[in-house]
């Protein structure tokens, strides 16, 4: 069977039960106005009303059901699936928020949660705490990295096949609340019991900010959060503090965004005065403006952003203002589209309602959202699946831009619209070449257990270096290790051979340091060892270096 069969059949499977319902509802109407029988009783007539009043119709069916449908149905649940199939119908954005579901949803675009304070991984059916948030609850406590919490208010959670999500539900709660937990810590014969007053604990948007060397610093968000400004601007002081930092790299790739105003408020930072940044418009909302309104704090050196098909919403909100205003490069490949606007209604009952209300526009009036059609979210997002799978992720070339949809920088240049932040400079996916077998130890998460598994058992030792700058320059992946590494791969069933290992192991052994480093010292020994392998960010180094930069930022007649 074909792909498009297959999706074809899957369209099937998902529109057979709403025309099903369909018809079922004008079955019930035709029932109700054909078939009302005029000598009913009055009783009869009390529990069959014979007619609705069409003012209300969605209302006064969800009424009916919940009163007469043959089994019990809970009337939140028909409320609920009602909103859900209304919406499903609209944009692929707009959605419906349950009150359950509304604070895990909320907290990371606010910059703050309440908790515990630990950053976790499921490791074999088990909590393994990977690192107390400095200042947290559970750091107060005395909570150590590489710690297993076995039980949480006397209920045993290790080894029960509880999800993330459950876990996290257990652990969370409002501020001032206790949580106990029981703690098996290595090298210690009973559990440690621990009561935990949870508390305010700050969602970091920022995952790294370093000088990549003397002169080019570097900066990573994954969001963009009530706290991502804030967060930049110390980033930024610490940055020039440490050097004297001229040029600068902004990392988006990956960043799904978050809230538009502190998108606006980073690309402030880099544009001058008065330039525009973005405008929304909407059949119901007026058009809004958004320009650059202070001196920024790094707003005439040399800047790239880099942006990948996971970068989306305020990620492209910066690099269509970068790219339209000429102000720096965009490099990597092409953005994801999300150029729909959402505004957030809180019901009654702590739920809420995201509805897509206005379009997004960059200053050249390109709109980045990529065509879909209403309804069809399933092939909105097969599309997404697609270009990760296509040749276009890997060659220039086969992107082909909508000419229709051409538009001009302020210096000229030519750029697109129509779906996504097409690059200035384009990077394949693959630039490393990398085996089947690398892909298979990526895929299966054996590099990553191996890693933590080497970490938490040489926590001592590793613990020795003064910081995650000494462990970059003294640790290495020896020979040892590496055998050990592939002993380990073996014993889980992965083939490999002689051929296999020795093309792949320079990039196995810099994940496997990369990921050693995370778990004793975070993310400032993970990103500069990872960023070794790192070809999009080796080419934007050298675009620093060369003039190649400053002709990138010229129209493309100059050039040629």
């Amino acid at each position: 069977m074909t792909n498009k069969n297959v999706q074809k059949n899957k369209k099937n499977q998902v529109y057979i039960p709403l025309v099903l319902a369909i018809t079922l509802i004008i079955g019930v109407f035709l029932g109700i106005n054909l078939n009302f029988d005029s000598n009913r009783t009055k009783t009869d007539r009390k529990f069959f009303p014979g007619s609705f009043n069409n003012n209300n119709k969605i209302n006064n069916i969800l009424n009916y059901i919940h009163e007469f449908y043959v089994d019990s149905i809970n009337r939140d649940y028909l409320e609920e699936q009602a909103i859900h199939s209304v919406l499903k119908n609209l944009d692929p954005h707009s959605s419906y928020i349950p009150e359950s579901e509304f604070r895990e949803i909320n907290d990371p675009l606010m910059g703050s949660f309440e908790g515990i304070g630990i950053e976790f991984n499921m490791i074999n059916d088990t909590v393994m705490v990977i690192a107390p948030i400095p200042g947290g609850p559970s750091e107060k406590v005395g909570l150590m990295s590489g710690d297993r919490i076995v039980k949480v208010n006397d209920k045993n959670i290790a080894g029960v096949n509880k999800s993330t999500d459950e876990i996290v539900r257990m652990l969370k709660g409002e501020k001032g609340t206790e949580v106990d937990v029981s703690v098996y810590r290595r090298g210690v014969d009973d559990f440690l019991e621990y009561t935990i007053t949870r508390d305010e604990i700050p969602s970091h948007s920022l995952d790294i900010a370093y000088m990549l060397n003397n002169d080019i610093g570097y900066i990573k968000f994954s969001r963009f959060s009530a706290t991502t400004h804030n967060e930049f601007i110390n980033a930024l002081k610490d940055l020039n503090q440490e050097e004297d930092m001229s040029k600068m790299i902004l990392d988006l790739r990956g960043n799904g965004g978050g809230i538009m105003d502190a998108a606006i408020n980073i690309a402030d930072e880099f544009i001058e005065p008065g330039k525009l940044i973005v405008y929304t418009d909407g059949r119901r909302r007026d058009p809004s403006y958004a320009h650059a309104r202070r001196n920024g704090a790094f707003e005439s050196k040399p800047l790239i952003v880099l942006i990948d098909e996971w970068s989306a919403s305020a990620s492209e909100i910066i690099a269509g203002a970068i790219q339209d205003n000429d102000r720096g490069l965009v490099l990597g490949r092409r953005s994801f589209g999300k150029g729909l606007v959402q505004e957030q209604v809180k019901l009654g009952d702590g739920s809420a309602l995201r509805l897509t209300t206005a379009r997004y526009y960059t200053p050249t009036g390109r709109s980045i959202q990529k065509p879909y059609e209403d309804g069809a979210r399933e092939d909105y997002f097969d599309n997404f699946i697609d270009r990760l799978i296509e040749n276009q992720q890997k060659q220039f070339d086969s992107i082909k831009p909508d000419e229709s949809l051409k538009y001009k920088t302020n210096a000229g240049r030519t750029v697109y619209g129509g779906g996504g932040i097409m690059p200035d400079v384009f990077i394949p996916r693959e630039s490393i070449k990398r085996t089947s077998f690398f892909n298979q130890l990526v895929n299966k998460g054996l590099i990553y257990q191996f890693a933590f598994d080497y970490a938490d058992n040489n926590r001592e030792k590793l613990n020795k270096y003064e910081n995650a700058g000494e462990f970059i320059n003294r640790f290495n992946v020896n020979e040892p290790i590496f055998k050990k590494f592939i002993d380990f791969i073996n014993e889980t069933g992965v083939e490999s051979n002689k051929s296999d290992i020795e093309k792949s192991e320079s990039l196995i052994k810099n994940h496997l340091k990369a990921y050693i480093g995370r778990n004793i010292y975070g993310n400032e020994a993970f990103f500069p060892v990872f960023h070794k392998k790192d070809s999009t960010l080796k080419e934007a180094i050298k675009l620093f270096q060369s003039n190649d930069y400053k002709t990138y930022l010229q129209p493309k007649s100059d050039k040629d």
